[in-house]
Protein backbone atom coordinates (compact mmCIF):
# COMPACT_ATOMS: atom_id res chain seq x y z
CA UNK A 1 0.00 0.00 0.00
CA UNK A 2 1.82 3.36 -1.29
CA UNK A 3 1.63 6.45 0.69
CA UNK A 4 -0.59 7.89 -1.94
CA UNK A 5 -3.18 5.28 -1.49
CA UNK A 6 -3.27 6.69 2.12
CA UNK A 7 -3.27 9.58 1.25
CA UNK A 8 -6.55 9.35 -0.61
CA UNK A 9 -7.86 7.32 2.23
CA UNK A 10 -7.42 10.12 4.10
CA UNK A 11 -8.90 12.72 1.77
CA UNK A 12 -12.27 10.85 1.33
CA UNK A 13 -12.85 10.26 4.98
CA UNK A 14 -11.95 13.50 6.30
CA UNK A 15 -14.14 15.08 3.39
CA UNK A 16 -17.12 12.96 3.40
CA UNK A 17 -17.06 13.93 7.39
CA UNK A 18 -16.47 17.42 7.01
CA UNK A 19 -19.18 18.07 4.51
CA UNK A 20 -21.74 15.64 6.45
CA UNK A 21 -20.96 17.82 9.76
CA UNK A 22 -21.64 21.12 7.60
CA UNK A 23 -24.43 19.99 6.39
CA UNK A 24 -25.89 18.94 9.79
CA UNK A 25 -27.21 22.96 10.53
CA UNK A 26 -28.32 23.31 7.49
CA UNK A 27 -30.37 20.01 7.75
CA UNK A 28 -31.76 21.02 11.31
CA UNK A 29 -33.02 24.79 10.01
CA UNK A 30 -34.78 23.04 7.27
CA UNK A 31 -36.42 20.64 9.01
CA UNK A 32 -37.90 23.85 11.05
CA UNK A 33 -38.36 25.95 8.55
CA UNK A 34 -40.69 23.60 6.37
CA UNK A 35 -41.69 21.71 10.01
CA UNK A 36 -40.92 18.97 8.76
CA UNK A 37 -40.33 17.56 12.60
CA UNK A 38 -40.76 14.30 15.02
CA UNK A 39 -44.35 14.07 16.75
CA UNK A 40 -44.04 13.74 21.27
CA UNK A 41 -44.72 10.46 21.61
CA UNK A 42 -44.90 8.26 18.80
CA UNK A 43 -43.22 5.17 18.02
CA UNK A 44 -40.02 6.94 19.23
CA UNK A 45 -41.46 8.51 22.39
CA UNK A 46 -39.31 11.11 22.31
CA UNK A 47 -40.03 13.92 24.52
CA UNK A 48 -39.79 16.95 22.30
CA UNK A 49 -40.28 17.41 18.41
CA UNK A 50 -36.94 16.67 16.63
CA UNK A 51 -35.70 18.00 13.35
CA UNK A 52 -36.40 14.83 10.73
CA UNK A 53 -34.21 16.10 7.54
CA UNK A 54 -30.39 14.87 9.14
CA UNK A 55 -29.90 12.12 6.15
CA UNK A 56 -29.17 15.39 3.96
CA UNK A 57 -25.83 15.31 5.65
CA UNK A 58 -25.01 11.73 4.95
CA UNK A 59 -26.03 11.88 1.80
CA UNK A 60 -23.86 15.13 1.03
CA UNK A 61 -21.26 14.23 2.43
CA UNK A 62 -21.20 10.74 0.65
CA UNK A 63 -22.14 12.28 -2.70
CA UNK A 64 -19.08 15.05 -2.58
CA UNK A 65 -16.68 12.22 -1.79
CA UNK A 66 -17.23 9.47 -3.96
CA UNK A 67 -17.46 11.92 -6.56
CA UNK A 68 -14.33 13.68 -5.45
CA UNK A 69 -12.56 9.89 -5.16
CA UNK A 70 -13.24 9.73 -9.00
CA UNK A 71 -10.66 11.96 -9.92
CA UNK A 72 -8.13 10.37 -7.50
CA UNK A 73 -5.53 8.45 -9.69
CA UNK A 74 -5.95 5.19 -7.38
CA UNK A 75 -5.13 1.89 -8.96
CA UNK A 76 -8.41 0.78 -10.81
CA UNK A 77 -9.42 -2.59 -11.86
CA UNK A 78 -13.05 -2.50 -12.82
CA UNK A 79 -13.85 -1.00 -16.71
CA UNK A 80 -17.41 -0.78 -15.26
CA UNK A 81 -16.67 1.30 -11.64
CA UNK A 82 -17.65 4.67 -13.45
CA UNK A 83 -21.19 3.17 -15.10
CA UNK A 84 -22.18 1.22 -11.75
CA UNK A 85 -20.71 4.34 -9.47
CA UNK A 86 -23.24 6.32 -11.56
CA UNK A 87 -26.21 4.07 -11.23
CA UNK A 88 -25.31 4.06 -7.15
CA UNK A 89 -25.56 7.60 -7.23
CA UNK A 90 -29.09 8.39 -9.55
CA UNK A 91 -30.82 5.35 -7.75
CA UNK A 92 -29.61 6.72 -4.24
CA UNK A 93 -30.70 10.54 -5.36
CA UNK A 94 -34.01 9.32 -6.52
CA UNK A 95 -34.47 6.96 -2.98
CA UNK A 96 -32.97 9.96 -0.73
CA UNK A 97 -35.63 12.61 -2.41
CA UNK A 98 -38.25 10.61 -1.98
CA UNK A 99 -37.76 9.91 1.73
CA UNK A 100 -37.82 13.69 1.98
CA UNK A 101 -40.83 13.30 0.48
CA UNK A 102 -41.88 11.02 2.30
CA UNK A 103 -41.06 13.33 5.82
CA UNK A 104 -42.69 16.55 4.36
CA UNK A 105 -46.36 14.40 3.16
CA UNK A 106 -45.76 11.08 5.03
CA UNK A 107 -46.24 8.68 1.78
CA UNK A 108 -48.25 5.39 1.68
CA UNK A 109 -45.99 2.36 1.74
CA UNK A 110 -47.49 1.50 -1.89
CA UNK A 111 -45.75 4.83 -3.36
CA UNK A 112 -42.34 4.12 -1.01
CA UNK A 113 -42.26 0.30 -2.25
CA UNK A 114 -42.05 1.71 -5.92
CA UNK A 115 -39.78 3.64 -5.25
CA UNK A 116 -37.25 1.43 -3.64
CA UNK A 117 -37.97 -0.62 -6.87
CA UNK A 118 -37.29 2.10 -9.07
CA UNK A 119 -33.82 2.62 -7.38
CA UNK A 120 -33.15 -0.94 -7.62
CA UNK A 121 -34.17 -0.48 -10.92
CA UNK A 122 -31.66 1.97 -11.95
CA UNK A 123 -28.81 -0.03 -10.37
CA UNK A 124 -29.61 -3.04 -12.16
CA UNK A 125 -29.46 -0.88 -15.09
CA UNK A 126 -26.34 0.35 -14.73
CA UNK A 127 -24.37 -3.50 -14.20
CA UNK A 128 -25.16 -2.92 -10.43
CA UNK A 129 -26.25 -6.68 -9.96
CA UNK A 130 -25.51 -10.27 -7.84
CA UNK A 131 -24.07 -12.25 -10.24
CA UNK A 132 -22.50 -15.33 -8.82
CA UNK A 133 -22.25 -16.23 -4.88
CA UNK A 134 -19.50 -18.76 -3.14
CA UNK A 135 -20.41 -22.10 -2.51
CA UNK A 136 -20.10 -22.24 1.22
CA UNK A 137 -19.04 -26.01 1.22
CA UNK A 138 -16.67 -26.07 -1.70
CA UNK A 139 -15.73 -22.72 -2.08
CA UNK A 140 -16.02 -22.50 -5.61
CA UNK A 141 -18.05 -19.80 -7.51
CA UNK A 142 -21.47 -20.93 -8.62
CA UNK A 143 -21.94 -20.44 -12.37
CA UNK A 144 -23.60 -17.64 -13.87
CA UNK A 145 -27.69 -17.74 -13.46
CA UNK A 146 -30.11 -16.27 -16.33
CA UNK A 147 -30.50 -12.43 -16.33
CA UNK A 148 -34.21 -12.73 -15.26
CA UNK A 149 -33.27 -14.31 -12.13
CA UNK A 150 -30.23 -11.32 -11.44
CA UNK A 151 -32.54 -8.90 -11.47
CA UNK A 152 -35.08 -10.55 -8.68
CA UNK A 153 -32.39 -11.81 -6.69
CA UNK A 154 -30.47 -8.04 -7.07
CA UNK A 155 -34.10 -6.25 -6.50
CA UNK A 156 -34.83 -8.55 -3.95
CA UNK A 157 -31.81 -8.06 -1.72
CA UNK A 158 -31.51 -4.06 -2.10
CA UNK A 159 -35.18 -3.74 -1.29
CA UNK A 160 -34.60 -5.96 1.73
CA UNK A 161 -31.80 -3.80 2.80
CA UNK A 162 -34.06 -0.77 2.52
CA UNK A 163 -36.30 -2.06 4.78
CA UNK A 164 -34.37 -3.51 6.75
CA UNK A 165 -32.37 -0.13 7.78
CA UNK A 166 -35.96 1.51 7.75
CA UNK A 167 -36.86 -0.50 10.89
CA UNK A 168 -33.40 -0.65 12.67
CA UNK A 169 -33.74 3.39 12.51
CA UNK A 170 -36.03 2.98 16.06
CA UNK A 171 -33.18 4.30 18.26
CA UNK A 172 -30.67 6.91 18.43
CA UNK A 173 -27.95 6.38 16.95
CA UNK A 174 -28.64 2.86 15.79
CA UNK A 175 -28.78 2.49 11.95
CA UNK A 176 -26.20 4.92 11.70
CA UNK A 177 -23.71 3.09 13.72
CA UNK A 178 -24.13 -0.05 12.57
CA UNK A 179 -23.75 0.88 8.67
CA UNK A 180 -20.54 2.52 9.93
CA UNK A 181 -19.07 -0.76 11.57
CA UNK A 182 -20.82 -2.37 7.92
CA UNK A 183 -18.92 0.44 6.42
CA UNK A 184 -15.62 -0.05 7.59
CA UNK A 185 -15.40 -4.14 7.46
CA UNK A 186 -16.42 -3.47 3.86
CA UNK A 187 -13.63 -1.09 3.34
CA UNK A 188 -10.87 -2.95 5.00
CA UNK A 189 -12.35 -6.11 2.93
CA UNK A 190 -11.92 -4.29 -0.30
CA UNK A 191 -8.45 -2.12 0.52
CA UNK A 192 -6.16 -5.16 2.17
CA UNK A 193 -8.05 -8.38 1.94
CA UNK A 194 -8.87 -9.07 -1.63
CA UNK A 195 -5.59 -9.35 -3.87
CA UNK A 196 -4.66 -7.43 -5.94
CA UNK A 197 -6.23 -4.51 -3.41
CA UNK A 198 -9.77 -2.78 -4.74
CA UNK A 199 -8.30 0.63 -4.10
CA UNK A 200 -10.53 2.58 -5.98
CA UNK A 201 -13.61 0.62 -4.51
CA UNK A 202 -12.66 0.70 -1.27
CA UNK A 203 -12.93 4.08 -0.91
CA UNK A 204 -16.81 4.25 -1.31
CA UNK A 205 -17.45 2.34 1.86
CA UNK A 206 -14.85 4.41 3.67
CA UNK A 207 -16.86 7.42 2.21
CA UNK A 208 -20.02 6.21 3.78
CA UNK A 209 -18.22 5.86 7.19
CA UNK A 210 -17.18 9.08 7.28
CA UNK A 211 -20.57 10.65 6.24
CA UNK A 212 -22.38 8.67 8.75
CA UNK A 213 -19.72 9.39 11.47
CA UNK A 214 -20.80 13.30 11.10
CA UNK A 215 -24.55 12.00 11.29
CA UNK A 216 -23.83 9.98 14.43
CA UNK A 217 -22.04 12.48 16.34
CA UNK A 218 -25.56 14.89 16.14
CA UNK A 219 -27.72 11.62 16.86
CA UNK A 220 -26.08 9.48 19.51
CA UNK A 221 -28.30 9.30 22.45
CA UNK A 222 -29.90 12.14 23.23
CA UNK A 223 -30.31 12.64 19.37
CA UNK A 224 -30.37 16.40 17.66
CA UNK A 225 -31.52 15.02 15.09
CA UNK A 226 -33.17 12.11 12.86
CA UNK A 227 -32.90 10.54 10.11
CA UNK A 228 -36.29 10.57 8.80
CA UNK A 229 -37.08 8.76 5.61
CA UNK A 230 -33.36 8.61 4.79
CA UNK A 231 -33.41 5.67 6.51
CA UNK A 232 -34.20 3.65 3.39
CA UNK A 233 -30.91 5.64 1.41
CA UNK A 234 -28.78 4.21 3.84
CA UNK A 235 -30.24 0.63 3.68
CA UNK A 236 -29.95 1.52 -0.32
CA UNK A 237 -25.91 2.46 0.09
CA UNK A 238 -25.55 -0.57 1.99
CA UNK A 239 -27.49 -3.06 -0.34
CA UNK A 240 -25.58 -1.81 -3.09
CA UNK A 241 -21.88 -1.28 -1.90
CA UNK A 242 -21.98 -5.17 -1.00
CA UNK A 243 -22.30 -5.59 -4.50
CA UNK A 244 -20.12 -3.32 -6.15
CA UNK A 245 -16.87 -5.13 -6.33
CA UNK A 246 -17.34 -8.38 -6.41
CA UNK A 247 -20.34 -9.25 -4.09
CA UNK A 248 -19.73 -9.19 -0.45
CA UNK A 249 -22.99 -10.68 0.79
CA UNK A 250 -21.44 -12.41 3.52
CA UNK A 251 -19.63 -9.43 5.21
CA UNK A 252 -23.25 -8.16 5.56
CA UNK A 253 -24.96 -11.15 6.36
CA UNK A 254 -23.18 -11.69 9.62
CA UNK A 255 -23.05 -7.20 10.20
CA UNK A 256 -27.37 -7.46 9.76
CA UNK A 257 -28.00 -10.56 11.19
CA UNK A 258 -29.84 -9.78 13.75
CA UNK A 259 -31.75 -6.68 12.08
CA UNK A 260 -32.82 -9.23 9.49
CA UNK A 261 -33.86 -11.38 11.79
CA UNK A 262 -35.67 -9.15 13.24
CA UNK A 263 -37.79 -7.65 10.44
CA UNK A 264 -38.55 -11.03 9.59
CA UNK A 265 -39.99 -11.77 13.16
CA UNK A 266 -41.70 -8.95 13.13
CA UNK A 267 -43.30 -9.25 9.52
CA UNK A 268 -44.42 -12.98 10.11
CA UNK A 269 -45.68 -11.69 13.79
CA UNK A 270 -48.06 -8.58 11.60
CA UNK A 271 -49.19 -10.86 9.23
CA UNK A 272 -50.64 -13.89 11.93
CA UNK A 273 -52.48 -10.85 13.28
CA UNK A 274 -54.13 -9.79 10.39
CA UNK A 275 -51.67 -6.51 9.84
CA UNK A 276 -49.40 -5.29 7.84
CA UNK A 277 -46.42 -6.30 7.52
CA UNK A 278 -44.59 -2.94 6.30
CA UNK A 279 -46.27 -1.11 9.60
CA UNK A 280 -44.36 0.64 12.43
CA UNK A 281 -45.02 -0.27 16.30
CA UNK A 282 -42.83 -1.44 19.25
CA UNK A 283 -42.26 -4.87 18.37
CA UNK A 284 -38.73 -4.55 17.12
CA UNK A 285 -36.35 -6.29 19.19
CA UNK A 286 -34.57 -2.86 20.45
CA UNK A 287 -37.88 -1.60 21.70
CA UNK A 288 -38.45 -4.68 23.44
CA UNK A 289 -35.26 -4.36 25.54
CA UNK A 290 -36.20 -0.77 25.78
CA UNK A 291 -39.59 -1.43 27.19
CA UNK A 292 -38.10 -4.50 29.17
CA UNK A 293 -36.54 -1.77 31.93
CA UNK A 294 -33.46 -4.12 32.23
CA UNK A 295 -31.12 -2.32 29.74
CA UNK A 296 -30.52 1.42 29.24
CA UNK A 297 -31.32 3.37 26.34
CA UNK A 298 -27.15 3.03 25.35
CA UNK A 299 -26.66 -0.37 26.58
CA UNK A 300 -29.14 -1.12 23.87
CA UNK A 301 -27.33 0.52 21.09
CA UNK A 302 -23.78 -0.30 22.05
CA UNK A 303 -24.51 -3.88 22.58
CA UNK A 304 -25.92 -4.02 18.87
CA UNK A 305 -22.95 -2.59 18.00
CA UNK A 306 -20.80 -5.38 19.49
CA UNK A 307 -22.63 -7.72 18.35
CA UNK A 308 -22.78 -6.92 14.48
CA UNK A 309 -19.37 -6.22 14.66
CA UNK A 310 -18.15 -9.41 16.30
CA UNK A 311 -19.87 -11.59 13.61
CA UNK A 312 -19.28 -9.21 10.70
CA UNK A 313 -15.81 -9.16 11.81
CA UNK A 314 -15.80 -12.96 11.45
CA UNK A 315 -15.68 -12.58 7.71
CA UNK A 316 -11.65 -10.67 7.84
CA UNK A 317 -10.66 -13.34 10.29
CA UNK A 318 -11.95 -16.66 8.58
CA UNK A 319 -10.70 -17.45 5.10
CA UNK A 320 -12.88 -20.46 4.80
CA UNK A 321 -16.14 -19.97 3.54
CA UNK A 322 -17.56 -23.09 5.17
CA UNK A 323 -16.50 -21.46 8.48
CA UNK A 324 -18.37 -18.16 7.59
CA UNK A 325 -21.26 -20.24 7.06
CA UNK A 326 -20.82 -22.07 10.49
CA UNK A 327 -20.35 -18.82 11.98
CA UNK A 328 -23.94 -17.12 10.29
CA UNK A 329 -25.76 -20.64 11.51
CA UNK A 330 -24.49 -19.97 15.22
CA UNK A 331 -25.69 -16.05 14.97
CA UNK A 332 -29.28 -17.56 13.96
CA UNK A 333 -28.81 -20.04 16.76
CA UNK A 334 -28.19 -17.06 19.30
CA UNK A 335 -30.14 -14.55 17.73
CA UNK A 336 -33.61 -16.99 18.03
CA UNK A 337 -32.08 -17.73 21.73
CA UNK A 338 -32.24 -13.77 22.52
CA UNK A 339 -35.49 -13.47 20.78
CA UNK A 340 -36.96 -16.30 22.94
CA UNK A 341 -35.87 -14.77 25.87
CA UNK A 342 -36.97 -11.48 25.15
CA UNK A 343 -40.33 -12.70 24.40
CA UNK A 344 -40.66 -14.80 27.51
CA UNK A 345 -39.98 -11.19 29.69
CA UNK A 346 -42.49 -9.62 27.75
CA UNK A 347 -44.93 -12.49 28.92
CA UNK A 348 -44.08 -11.81 31.90
CA UNK A 349 -44.77 -8.41 32.41
CA UNK A 350 -47.92 -8.39 30.74
CA UNK A 351 -48.79 -11.86 33.86
CA UNK A 352 -47.08 -8.91 36.14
Amino acid sequence: MSLFEWGAFALVFFLSLTVSLALMPLAIHLSRRWNVMSQPGGRRREEQPLPKLGGLAVFGGFTVAVIVAQFLPVPRFDSLELVRLTGLLLGGTLIFFVGVLDDLYELNYFWLFLAQIAASAIAILFQVFIEYFNNPITGSQTDAWPYLVTVILTMFWLILMMDTVNFLDGLDGLSSGVAIIAGILLFVNSAFRLTPPQTSVSLLPLALVGSCLGFLIYNFHPSRVFLGGSAVYLGYLLGTLSIIGGAKMATILLVMGLPLMDLAWQAFSRIARGRNPFSGDRGHLHFRLLDSGRLGYRQIVVGYYAFCAFFGGLTLLLESQLYKFIAFGVMLILIGVGFAIVARWRTGQSQD
